[in-house]
């Protein structure tokens, strides 16, 4: 079936006007479908292409009249110009006609010219309304699409192919009758090599085929310079001679042309191809529009990213700095952030919450910064004053991140990461579920870590031993010090933490000792 011949449907139960209809109509080239009868009628425009409907009055069964009239109350139909054929004094049924929706009316017996006039202006007609729904439909696409990629938008994980792949099921013709989608879209993106990767998409109707093809093409043939993208379009019947040779050639590859539009910048290219009709500079500004949003999407995830990347790359070089004069080498903020999100993944926490935690779980003891370094390397028992300065680490965390809503998973946690679920924890002694969740999960982190790595005022502790003392307590570390939903959680990622702990420490740092003593804990 060709979209760009017009096919008309002949309704009529009497063949001899069936056949004068169409000895008049075929050799003017229109395609010519006919039914005997109303309910034919509706099925042929039902399941079929129809461009303008020629029909009889007086029909045994369902009249003219209400063929027309359930044509007109089909959204999908309405468009349809109907031609009510009637004698030419029937002043009544044209006026019932002009009721149900008729566009126009044609006299018994036909003229000729008459008809064929009245025909060309109802095609015309129609091919401006149709357009002009093509228009509505692809501005409301386009709205829908700007707003569900808004939606759905994740600049962490923004894949661009993935994005190619969305733009192309959006376009793409995925019913025979849609004549302003393409029915193939061939996209080449170079890479960074300078290496040009192109994808063919085909319609199957209600799915997408995408295989690779291989083709070489002149760079400056294909692609645009970025700051000065090209689209434009190309019909069969008037080729423009900068587009000949890429229709060769993708010709040559076995994908037929006879229109496209197409984008391009230095680095990728777009290609529609063979809508249902002629296209216009209304199909480059729909393709330009959806390809820019796009690109958008993807510098706008890049720079998303990059914050991303200082923001961590800020948060942990404050950490270390608060880590400057521990043997440890700052890995252990690597360690708790990565203890933390596994605790947190356990528990079932958003995956969101889980990223915050496992970066901002590195300020925890920021507030050491204001710690005396002596009392902090302090190898003989604390003093009340030593432990009352080491006690407010807590409040100097808090203090020097602040109160921005971006670390507040920051700020919960080195202020609330040294209190107990029983209650004996500092700096305020909160309880149970008084302490914000990010507290009860760092909590157990630190103590995890805490107990392997080797300080100046104890041995490190082997995995084994550690969680003897957590899940069993040693006289100075119990279980009830621990929210029961986060050792539950410990629990079941049993040798996890140890994977992870050697993983990010230094080989001379892994001293292991079976030996529980204790003198300092912070």
């Amino acid at each position: 079936m060709s979209f760009n011949i017009p096919r008309i449907l002949c309704v009529d139960d009497e063949p001899r006007n069936l056949s004068l209809l169409k000895a008049m109509l075929l050799p003017r080239g229109y395609d010519i479908v006919a039914a005997a009868n109303g309910l034919e009628a509706l099925e042929e425009i039902r399941t079929g292409r129809i461009d303008i409907c020629l029909l009889d009055i007086m029909m045994p069964g369902m009249d003219g009249f209400e063929v027309c009239r359930l044509i007109k109350a089909d959204d999908c139909h309405r468009n349809i110009p109907v031609v009510m054929i009637t004698s030419l004094t029937d002043q009544a049924n044209r006026i019932r006609g002009i009721e149900v929706g008729a566009d126009d009316f044609i006299s018994k017996p036909f003229d000729k010219a008459e008809v064929l006039a009245r025909i060309k202006m109802l095609l015309h007609v129609k091919s401006l309304n149709d357009r002009l729904n093509s228009a509505y439909n692809n501005i409301a696409k386009l709205g829908a699409l700007g707003e569900q990629s808004i939606i759905n938008f994740d600049p962490a994980n923004f894949n661009f192919m993935e994005k190619i792949d969305s733009i192309v099921q959006q376009i793409i013709r995925n019913r025979f009758d849609l004549i302003d989608s393409p029915q193939i879209v061939v996209i080449g993106m170079v890479d960074q090599g300078g290496v040009c990767e192109w994808l063919r998409y085909d319609s199957l109707g209600k799915g997408v085929d995408r295989s690779a093809i291989k083709m070489t093409l002149d760079h400056t043939l294909v692609f645009s310079d970025s700051s000065n993208p090209t689209v434009f379009f190309y019909n069969e019947d008037d080729p423009g001679r900068a587009t000949s040779t890429l229709v060769e050639k993708l010709r040559e590859h076995m994908i037929p042309v006879s229109n496209m539009v197409r984008y391009s910048n230095d680095s990728l290219c777009v290609i529609a191809i063979n809508y249902g009709r002629d296209v216009t500079t209304h199909d480059s500004t729909v393709l330009n529009s959806v390809v820019m949003q796009s690109l958008f999407l993807k510098q706008l995830a890049a720079q998303v990213r990059d914050t991303e990347s200082a923001f961590e790359y800020t948060v942990f070089a404050l950490a270390r700095a608060s880590e400057a004069n521990d043997e440890d080498t700052g890995d252990h903020v690597l360690r708790v952030g990565s203890y933390c999100a596994m605790l947190a993944k356990e528990l079932s926490m958003p995956e969101n919450f889980v990223q915050d935690i496992r970066i901002q779980a590195a300020l925890h003891d920021v507030g050491k910064i204001h710690v005396s370094q002596a009392i902090l390397k302090k190898t003989e028992k604390l003093t009340n004053d030593d432990w009352r300065e080491i006690k407010m680490h807590s409040l100097y965390g808090s203090k020097i991140i602040g109160g921005h809503r971006r670390m507040r998973t920051a700020d919960k946690i080195a202020l609330s990461h040294h209190e107990r679920f029983d209650g004996s924890g500092y700096p305020y002694g909160l309880s149970g579920e008084q302490i914000p969740i990010e507290g009860r999960i760092m909590n157990l982190a630190d103590q995890y870590d805490a107990l392997r790595t080797a300080r100046c005022y104890k041995p490190a502790f082997d995995d084994e031993t550690t969680c003897r003392i957590i899940l069993e307590g040693d006289g100075r570390t119990f279980p009830h010090h621990f929210d029961p939903a986060v050792l539950k959680a410990f629990k079941a990622l049993k040798g996890k933490f140890a994977e992870v702990y050697e993983a990010l420490t230094l080989p001379e740092q892994m001293h292991k000792s079976s030996d529980p003593t204790v003198i300092n804990s912070f």
